[in-house]
């Protein structure tokens, strides 16, 4: 009995002791799985758990399958393995334990590490930031003194200051219906731009005609055409070709851009520094996409002009320096793309030039179609005044626009002649709110200006012997020479000829040709009779285009046949008797309309030149000069 007893005691003392060890297993696992919580995070810890199929293993009962739960969280290890026995879980959880113990030392290196790394980071970024303030504060308040600081109050009072050429912006036309006396020559501006290639394009004609401002309106006007290649926001860039200033080394060239190199104090110094040369753009970059206008083309350096056809071809601007380092890693890249690849330019050139077409560049009117402005005729003289005056908001006198007409052929100049007559206006009047410009006011501006009459002498109804009117051209602009002969008895064989010697070799040449066309012409030898010619006003005469008048009026002083007052003649005669082609048809018939003349008469070879819907004067072609005479005798 008490070896029963004995037993049955030590079966209850091994129990207890079970218990307690279970009980001391599970507050560790948990302990365990505590640490595994703080480590990961709960969230983070039941995510790894549900991937490596450890979640039920977690929150199971039974001690194996919790132990092997542990084994997969800290050996990241999915695969199936049979639950350990109670005898097997100290050892496992042992090894499990210096499993967490790695974990957890390698996580604090890491700790460490990236400490580390945040502090270096933060010590840089506030480098940095220090840098910049330097930086800054040397380039906003370091050249600064008081000297400087005042100058740059006065220019800042300059810029805030209203400018008195204010009104020439309001005057300046803003659409193709203000653009007057040129409506043939803006129609085929806009028609050259108007399309899906639109070409380059040189606008001739004198100054003061509305050239730039119909190129800057025919641009705003395409833009809003279906299919334009110009969006809304393509650049109009104006220029002066009288100031375009270069360097041949291309240190400077506003036009097509330079290259500063380290050795020019114009490179910024961060580049100067590092030896790296800095390109700056110039203005054929800013037009990309939409115009250049270079006023005064004609008057460009040959040789920079020669450059920019370079680019009109290629349609992008290279750079080069001889510090430029395709293999340097410093270059910054956009820096290294300007000089590997160029830069675009490709825009639409319009040039506008008072020259003579022959005077330009062969190459560069073989690249551009050419549009011609005309002279403007006094109606349209009289329309630009009056619109001015609706723009500015004045009243001026009905006989205003027609005086300002007769003395300028210019709508600018018609402008400013209106300007200065509102100016004196207000000054006369400085209290009225409305000034009215009156004819008085205008005229004093023009006596002030030393203004005279555009056409001196207006051609009158009539007939005279020995008198007619030739015409010429300068520039773009005709005119009327009036040229009279006197033929005097002489000894037989012994006459002379007397002539303008100012009138240039040219006219000599006419009144020799003019001889020999006589003598065939009525059977006299002018070397009986003296003859003198005069070119009225000591005009010159540059090219043949006098022949046919010097022979008429020699024809008319020989046989006493008067001539009409109002013709006007132009063509070259030949030994024959034959008119010959001239040029500047357009430009001599304006001058004549000008000048009152009723009737033109020109060389049948140049009626192909004259203009469709010409009014107010005739023009009458002819191939010899038996019909030039009879027009002018009828």
């Amino acid at each position: 009995m008490k070896g029963f007893l004995k037993r049955f005691l030590n079966q209850i003392d091994l129990e207890e002791n079970e218990v307690i060890q279970e009980e001391q297993l599970k507050l560790e696992i948990d302990a365990y799985y505590i640490i595994l919580s703080n480590l990961y995070g709960t969230d983070k810890l039941i995510l790894k758990a549900s991937k490596l199929e450890a979640l039920g293993l977690m929150r199971s009962e039974n001690l194996g399958e919790r132990v092997l739960g542990l084994q997969k969280l800290t050996h990241d290890d999915p695969t199936d393995k049979p639950v350990p026995s109670l005898e097997e879980i100290p050892p496992l959880l042992q090894e499990i334990e210096e499993h967490i113990a790695e974990t957890i030392a390698k996580r604090s290196v890491e700790d460490r590490l990236n400490q580390a790394v945040a502090e270096k980071m933060q010590e840089r970024h506030e480098e940095y930031v220090k840098e910049i303030k330097t930086q800054v504060l040397k380039e906003t308040g370091g050249p600064e003194n008081a000297q400087t600081l005042k100058k740059l109050a006065l220019l800042e009072k300059m810029n805030a200051t209203k400018p008195v050429s204010s009104a020439i912006e309001v005057l300046r036309p803003q659409s193709p219906e203000e653009i007057i006396g040129q409506e043939k020559a803006l129609q085929a501006l806009l028609a050259k731009l108007a399309t899906p290639f639109p070409q380059h394009i040189l606008i001739y004609g004198p100054p003061g005609v509305g050239k730039t401002s119909a190129a800057r309106v025919a641009l705003e006007t395409v833009k809003g055409f279906p299919g334009s290649p110009f969006h809304k926001d393509a650049p109009f860039i104006e220029v002066d070709g009288t100031t375009l200033r270069w360097d041949p080394r291309d240190v400077t060239n506003p036009l097509l851009g330079s290259v500063h190199d380290p050795i020019y104090q114009g490179a910024k110094r961060d580049l100067a520094e590092t030896g790296i040369p800095e390109p700056k753009l110039g203005l054929v970059n800013d037009a990309h996409t939409g115009v250049l206008f270079i006023d005064e083309i004609g008057e460009m350096d040959p040789t920079l002009l020669n450059k920019l056809l370079k680019v009109l071809e290629d349609k992008r601007v290279f750079f080069e320096s001889s510090y430029y380092d395709p293999h340097d890693p410093q270059i910054p890249l956009y820096i290294k793309r300007i000089f590997d690849e160029g830069v675009p330019a490709d825009f639409v050139l319009i040039g506008a030039t008072t020259r003579d077409p022959q005077e330009l560049n062969p190459a560069l009117r073989s690249r551009c179609a050419e549009v011609y402005f005309v002279p403007l005729e006094p109606a349209q003289i009289i329309h630009i005044v009056k619109q001015a005056a609706r723009k500015l908001a004045v009243q001026i006198e009905d006989q205003v626009p027609e005086l300002i007409s007769e003395y300028v052929i210019e709508g600018r100049k018609a402008n400013s002649i209106l300007l200065d007559a509102y100016g004196l206006a207000r000054f006369k009047s400085p209290d009225e709110n409305e000034v009215v410009i009156s004819v008085e006011d205008v005229r004093e501006v023009l006596r002030s200006a030393r203004l005279t009459p555009y056409i001196h002498n207006k051609v009158t109804p009539g007939k005279d012997i020995g008198r007619i009117l030739g015409l010429g051209v300068s520039g773009f602009l005709g005119s009327v020479l009036e040229i009279e002969v006197k033929v005097f008895s002489g000894l037989a064989g012994k006459g002379s000829i007397r002539f303008n010697e100012t009138a240039g070799t040219m006219a000599r040449d006419a009144v020799f040709n003019a001889t020999a066309v006589i003598r065939n012409l009525t059977g006299e030898d002018l070397k009986n009779y003296d003859l003198h010619v005069n070119v009225v006003g000591g005009g010159r005469i540059d090219g043949p285009s006098a022949g046919l008048a010097v022979t008429m009026a020699i024809y008319s002083a020989l046989k006493e046949k008067p001539l009409k007052r109002d013709v006007a003649v132009t063509g070259e005669i030949s030994i024959q008797g034959k008119v010959k082609p001239v040029g500047g048809i357009y430009e001599k018939i304006f001058g004549a309309k000008q000048a009152g003349v009723q009737t033109v008469i020109i060389p049948e070879e140049n009626l192909r030149e004259v203009p469709s819907g010409l009014k107010g004067i005739e023009v009458i072609a002819v191939g010899n000069i038996e019909e030039a005479l009879k027009i002018a005798q009828a």
